[in-house]
């Protein structure tokens, strides 16, 4: 039998800030609320934006490192999946809600004017990976002498 495939991916902002807590056992759990905006025509043919809020579950180490990095109003992006569930309210109501369980979390943007956190992302569950911040540092020399535009002698050498 195929496999199902249940997988989202999603860009957007934090409309909040992330709510940090811990099960019985210490496991971390953060909850976000992203928004996500597209644009669209409304009934007068005018283009606006439309945006979509997506509650978004991230677990573990991840967890942390959201709830230490993130602020409502910084985008990122997340990879999970879609996960259904019903309870019944204190008032005996039936309530649903599905939301998006986070396997990577990407900072696409930096904290503040001078940031320090873009470009961050996290491993999936289960992958062994850390959070990681790419090395790249701007004050290193480039070396450019093969850089040079061709000279004219070379147009002999193209093989086409």
């Amino acid at each position: 039998m195929a496999a199902d495939l249940n997988r989202v991916t999603l860009v957007g902002r934090l409309t909040r800030d992330p709510e940090l807590r811990h099960t019985g056992g210490g496991n971390a759990i953060c909850s976000i609320r992203l928004a996500v905006s597209s644009r669209q025509r409304d009934e007068s043919g005018n283009w606006g934006d439309k945006s979509n809020f997506f509650d978004v579950t991230v677990f573990g180490r991840q967890a942390e490192t959201a709830s230490n990095y993130l602020s409502k109003g910084r985008r990122i992006g997340v990879d999970g999946r879609l996960s259904w569930r019903e309870w019944e309210a204190q008032d005996g109501s039936k309530r649903q809600n599905v939301e998006i369980v986070a396997n990577d979390v990407f900072f696409l943007d930096s904290r503040g004017e001078g940031g320090e956190g873009g470009g961050w992302s996290g491993g999936g569950a289960g992958s062994g990976q850390g959070w990681s911040q790419p090395q790249a540092p701007a004050d290193l020399p480039v070396d450019t002498s093969d850089m040079r535009p061709p000279s004219s002698a070379d147009d002999d050498d193209i093989p086409f």
